[in-house]
């Protein structure tokens, strides 16, 4: 999770303008493809009409989640509000699975009865359209992604990068069945829109339950909390390092190892210059830092007792 130096404030900023650019995206795809649907009748400018409808649902609680997650703790919720980034690509992946669902069961009714597409202009007109404005957001969303580290936006860029595949493959199935004068391409290029609908909403499955479950920060970034930490010789031996992303905060605890020969102010002074480091790293993380007197802590209890004291 690199925030490349972003505060919370910052970050919100730019998930707060890209939400609102993918709403309206999505609010104008549905409003396109519905008018061109109505006109040509074709099952996979349907599905893809379908999909659309569940985006803008879904970019409408991504755009809401968002700024609830950036709300400072209050008195019911101490560690703040971010992990309502997670319900919303929870929520987003409930709803891809519905839309390949619909589009799965419309496709196999049109294979059984196929029908011919009216106004094929149109239809293959939306679908270019939907493709040029799919593939600028997911643009957006890259490059606030290469700054933030928010799931929720991961999840709405990984179920649009699925839409834009489908937007290929039903413009192929469109097009191939004007040409080639049967419908029932139209239909399976409708069925392999659900599938990478599912293969979608898998990914945002396991994104967003991964920071719900509190998984921990990849390795490297606990490297570089440790590196960063040590950075002082008087403060050696970092262990029982803890650490969880909530939205576009990091909370990160630790025990860290103290001559026990230093002064309590002292000590004080190492450890609010160490958190200081880290906080120039990972400017939206909230830090508990317990300190030992080198050689001669006691083992820690508790729920999450100290199994080996060697851990970093």
């Amino acid at each position: 999770m690199d925030t490349h130096g972003l505060t919370a404030k910052e970050s919100s900023a730019l998930t707060r303008r890209v939400t609102l650019f993918s709403v309206s995206t999505a609010a104008i795809l549905v409003a396109l493809k519905l008018a061109v649907w109505l006109v040509s009748g074709s099952v996979a400018l349907l599905a893809s009409m379908a999909d659309s409808g569940l985006d803008l649902i879904a970019s409408l609680g991504t755009f809401f989640a968002v700024r609830y997650a950036v709300a400072p703790p209050d008195q019911e919720h101490r560690f703040g509000h971010g992990k309502a980034e997670a319900f919303a690509s929870l929520m987003q992946a409930g709803l891809v699975f519905a839309s390949a669902a619909l589009i799965g069961r419309e496709a196999i009714g049109d294979l059984i009865h196929p029908h011919p597409i009216a106004n094929q202009g149109w239809a293959i007109g939306a679908m270019v359209v939907s493709i040029l404005l799919t593939g600028l957001l997911i643009a957006a969303q890259g490059r606030v992604l290469r700054q933030t580290a928010s799931v929720a936006v991961s999840g709405d860029r990984a179920h649009y990068a699925a839409d834009l595949a489908s937007n290929v493959i039903a413009l192929l199935g469109i097009a191939a069945t004007v040409w080639l004068g049967r419908g029932s391409l139209d239909a399976a290029a409708a069925l392999v829109v659900a599938a990478l609908l599912l293969w979608g909403a898998v990914g945002v499955f396991r994104e967003a339950s991964g920071q719900l479950m509190d998984r921990e920060l990849p390795d490297e970034e606990r490297a570089r909390i440790v590196a960063l930490m040590t950075a002082d010789p008087r403060l050696t031996h970092v262990h029982q390092l803890r650490t969880r992303a909530s939205g576009p905060f990091v909370h990160m605890q630790m025990h860290i190892d103290l001559d026990p020969q230093l002064t309590l102010e002292a000590a004080h002074q190492v450890i609010v210059a160490a958190e200081k480091r880290v906080l120039a790293a990972f400017p939206s993380a909230d830090i508990i830092i317990h300190a030992d007197p080198r050689g001669r802590a006691e083992p820690h209890g508790g729920a999450f007792a100290e199994v080996h004291h060697a851990e970093a």
